[in-house]
């Protein structure tokens, strides 16, 4: 693979960085990362993907945009409200660069469908709001020993962490207390500011992008919080626990 005139322009403040170079642009142009959710989280983490020159894009998202969405969900317009996420998201990132393939799959991701998907790509992303789905994530990451980057927010936190499977935690072991909160619908909607989940999507796409270009220290084994009103991060370390039920050893 080889890297056009166009796409050396494109990308010639990144080729520049000695830890990239044209070898780690076309490392990045033969990746495929899987995106899962294209709300507020998967704006940011879609819109530095797609901008970083990752050669296919696979977007999961089975809800329409809305006007609500959009004090947050910046990948979304008012014109196409009423739109699937995913084709509102494919429309704006081919935009931004026409060079990547972008997969819309306007689904929910569920048990029947969730092995076949993931598997044909090379690092997970979510960007969800629901504890069951994440599960749904984790377990098929760690039975195929896929790279996940795992990302939450709500009001003014945020967190996120790298999961890859042999090397440290999972997000069972992370989390092993159930969400109690109740499923989101209209009545139970989750209070968001709305630059919360672009730090967190950015640091996201950050990560991944680590991964792909083997560069740089991941966060395996560690949990990193955001606080946007003190403006702080801070981190815990996190052990894989040997008895978990999604990936321990006895």
């Amino acid at each position: 693979m080889m890297i056009t005139a166009q796409g050396k322009e494109r990308y010639s403040r990144q080729i520049m960085i000695k830890e990239i170079g044209e070898d780690g642009q076309i490392r990045l142009a033969g990746s495929k990362v899987l995106v899962v959710g294209a709300g507020g989280l998967g704006s940011a983490v879609l819109y530095y993907l797609a901008a970083a020159g990752i050669g296919t894009i696979g977007i999961i998202d089975d809800q329409d945009v809305e006007l609500s969405n959009l004090q947050r969900q910046i990948l979304h317009t008012t014109s196409r409200i009423g739109m699937p996420k995913v084709e509102s998201a494919r429309i704006a990132l081919q935009a931004l660069n026409p060079e990547i393939t972008v997969v819309p799959y306007h689904l929910r991701l569920e048990k029947p469908n969730a092995k076949k998907l993931i598997e044909q790509y090379d690092i997970i992303v979510t960007a969800l709001d629901n504890e069951e789905t994440r599960h749904l994530v984790n377990e098929n990451c760690v039975d195929m020993r896929k790279p996940l980057v795992e990302g939450g927010v709500q009001g003014f936190l945020g967190r996120l962490s790298t999961i890859i499977p042999g090397e440290g935690p999972c997000y069972v072991c992370m989390s092993p207390i159930p969400d109690v909160r109740p499923k989101k619908n209209s009545e139970t909607l989750f209070p968001m500011f709305s630059t919360t989940p672009g730090v967190i999507g950015v640091l996201q796409a950050n990560e991944a992008l680590k991964l792909l270009l083997k560069i740089g220290t991941p966060l395996v084994g560690r949990i990193l919080f955001y606080d946007g009103l003190a403006s702080c991060f801070e981190e815990l370390n996190v052990q894989q626990v040997q008895e978990c039920p999604c990936c321990g050893r006895s």
